[in-house]
């Protein structure tokens, strides 16, 4: 798992970008003219991936399911048998807490599938399985954190899982036996279109509930052409997202 998730983060931006810039020094005397061109596209493509205004307009191409409205959070009892949050990674041995920490990109989809759960009464499912193999699950420290900071109890943990394709399988042989088929699901809205997909495939009726929208107007300075190195992060995101649609799309047919 580490070394896979190593040669992912190289292969694609930004890691492919800095190892452009890395060559570029290296070839800077044999081969002045490629290290000019790797220089260019490095450089060039991390610019691109700092401005705000690139990363809402690649939301925008991502984000395709509309937010769920307000007046529909206390009928969803009607449409829906339970409330699904997808795992996004931990944050490792905060100091602050002494252990493991969902991410904020976790706490963000905790925080609305908590309203959502007491808003319509649905009961929740957590998806998320080990990091490096180190205990516990990911779906564990939400279930924890729902419990505690939100004051919802979590019904069920998937804690398999590594990918958004096996949140879908492994949530479906815990549910469906149950008789749950219609099922809310909580997570990024740039993740959502992949994530309805794969439960889609894995047998339920799915009600998108999209967070975290970022192809909304950015409100920075200058539109958004200035610089930010949290878009960085952003953009890496998107470019992600984007890639695992195309392989989805070719693998999991």
């Amino acid at each position: 798992m580490p070394f896979r998730y190593f040669i992912k983060q190289l292969l694609l931006p930004p890691g492919i970008l800095l190892l452009l810039l890395l060559a570029a020094w290296w070839l800077r005397r044999s081969r002045p003219r490629l290290a000019g061109v790797c220089f260019a596209i490095g450089f060039g493509g991390m610019w691109l991936m700092s401005l705000p205004v690139v990363v809402q307009w690649g939301a925008k191409a991502l984000e395709r399911e509309p937010p769920l409205a307000r007046g529909e959070w206390a009928t969803l009892a009607q449409r829906a048998d339970a409330i699904v949050v997808l795992g996004s990674g931990r944050e490792r041995g905060d100091l602050a807490w002494g252990e493991d920490q969902p991410t904020g990109v976790g706490l963000e989809r905790q925080r609305y599938a908590a309203r959502l759960a007491k808003a319509s009464g649905l009961p929740i499912l957590t998806t998320g399985g080990l990091h490096y193999g180190t205990p516990p699950t990911e779906a564990k420290l939400m279930a924890d954190s729902l419990r505690d900071d939100f004051g919802v109890t979590v019904r069920w943990q998937e804690g398999e899982s590594r990918t958004t394709w096996e949140n879908a399988k492994f949530t479906a042989d815990i549910l469906l036996p149950q008789g749950i088929k219609r099922v809310v699901i909580v997570t990024q809205a740039w993740h959502m279109p992949r994530s309805v997909w794969s439960f889609q495939q894995a047998g339920f009726e799915v009600v998108p509930a999209p967070v975290g929208f970022l192809g909304t107007d950015n409100a920075r300075p200058f539109g958004g052409w200035l610089p930010e190195f949290k878009s960085i992060w952003q953009s890496g995101q998107l470019l992600n997202e984007a890639v695992g649609q195309v392989g989805y799309s070719l693998f999991y047919r």
